[in-house]
């Protein structure tokens, strides 16, 4: 029988989900979203999460991955990012046993993205130094070398311009601004630039839904490491954190 698992990534707007094939490495639900509730208290999330294990397809085990905005360390959830700060100091597998009455495994969104990307990816294989950027209503990353995470890396909060730089160089902004493609980019190639200057990766790996038009800016990006899009575009966070729950 496959193993299928349950996999959730919660954003500062949405809640998306899905159930993931861990042999063929496929969302074979289709990808459902619900709105974040605002705010995004743990009692909130936990019962949009609820609702959505509600409309899909049974897994073939109870255990489910839980991708959060937040740096997550043995469990606990230590930043809140997007999300309400009341999950700080929560133990968010024990929440979600609680709540769901499933076991849960439960990290860092961008880190559950980068192993979707790096087990069946745009990485898959890399054995160098790789970063994941997801990009979205902040900005997430995830380190790898030798295809091994370097966990909780919060490289959206670096300063810029007097700033975060998710708050220069996110999706979001992108959209809050009416920013065109070029305006955009020029904050991102900033921003790679940054990360660049300190890290030295091989390949950047870009995630989140703005992938989506990939095609468009990629001509605009300038790095000295590769660029690559995330494989799974905006499904590399469900897709990972049902991955971290399957291990």
């Amino acid at each position: 029988m496959p193993q299928q698992l349950l996999g959730f990534d919660v954003g500062g707007s949405a809640v998306k989900a899905g159930l993931v094939d861990l042999d063929s490495a496929q969302l074979v639900s289709g990808l459902h979203s619900a709105p974040t509730p605002q705010p995004a208290t743990p009692e909130g999330v936990m019962a949009a999460i609820a609702q959505l294990i509600r409309a899909l397809p049974a897994a073939s085990e109870p255990r489910v991955g839980i991708a959060l905005p937040s740096v997550v360390k043995r469990g606990v959830v230590r930043t809140a990012a997007n999300i309400d700060h009341a999950w700080i100091g929560i133990d968010g597998a024990a929440l979600a046993h609680q709540a769901l009455g499933r076991p849960a495994e439960v990290l860092n969104d961008a880190d559950a993205a980068g192993l979707a990307e790096m087990r069946w990816g745009a990485g898959r294989g890399e054995r160098g130094p790789v970063i994941m950027v997801t990009l979205g209503t902040g900005i997430g990353s995830a380190l790898f070398i030798d295809g091994r995470l370097f966990p909780n890396t919060e490289l959206g909060h670096l300063e810029m311009r007097g700033m975060d730089a998710e708050k220069w160089a996110s999706a979001h902004v992108r959209t809050a601004l009416k920013l065109d493609w070029p305006a955009w980019i020029e904050r991102l190639n900033e921003y790679l630039a940054r990360m660049n200057a300190l890290l030295w990766p091989d390949i950047f790996i870009l995630g989140g839904a703005v992938v989506e038009h990939f095609e468009q800016f990629a001509p605009l990006i300038q790095c000295e490491a590769a660029v690559r899009r995330a494989h799974f575009g905006g499904q590399s966070g469900v897709i990972g954190a049902a991955l971290a729950g399957g291990t």
